[in-house]
């Protein structure tokens, strides 16, 4: 696209066709992938004692990006042109490796268990801390 097109230009209907074409498969491949993502994470990967908070920070935050970008688009898409694809594709790739590193697999892990699965995460567990259950357990079997 920026080998043809360039600043100013125009560019054949097949290859204005194909353009278009690449673009809703790249948003259809987002639909289908990352879009769903922060819903399916937040349901699965958080304790039920918190599960409603957090899923309604992902709302307000899905929310208010998505009314970010949607003010913002037209002016990175004037100064990044055919590299905004590459500046979202930068995105993708962070996400992804949030994600790999720092979110721990709930693959047959009952929901009831995540709140020890975050304690044991080599970096969440520094934030999160020992719950108080177990503080209160511990103290209740050295008193024994």
């Amino acid at each position: 696209m920026a080998a043809k097109l360039g600043d100013h230009g125009s560019v054949e209907k097949g290859y204005a066709l194909a353009i278009l074409i690449l673009i809703c498969l790249y948003l259809a491949g987002f639909g289908l992938s990352w879009g769903p993502l922060g819903w399916v994470v937040t349901s699965e990967i958080f304790p039920l004692e918190i599960r409603s908070a957090a899923q309604s920070i992902t709302v307000a935050v899905n929310l208010f990006m998505t009314f970010f970008i949607a003010q913002i688009f037209l002016a990175i898409l004037c100064h990044f042109k055919s590299g905004i694809f590459f500046f979202f594709a930068a995105w993708v790739v962070l996400m992804s490796l949030f994600i790999y590193f720092l979110l721990p697999e709930t693959k047959n892990i009952p929901i009831e268990k995540m709140d020890k699965i975050w304690r044991e995460h080599f970096f969440w567990k520094r934030v999160i801390g020992e719950s108080a259950y177990e503080a209160t357990e511990d103290k209740r079997i050295e008193a024994a």
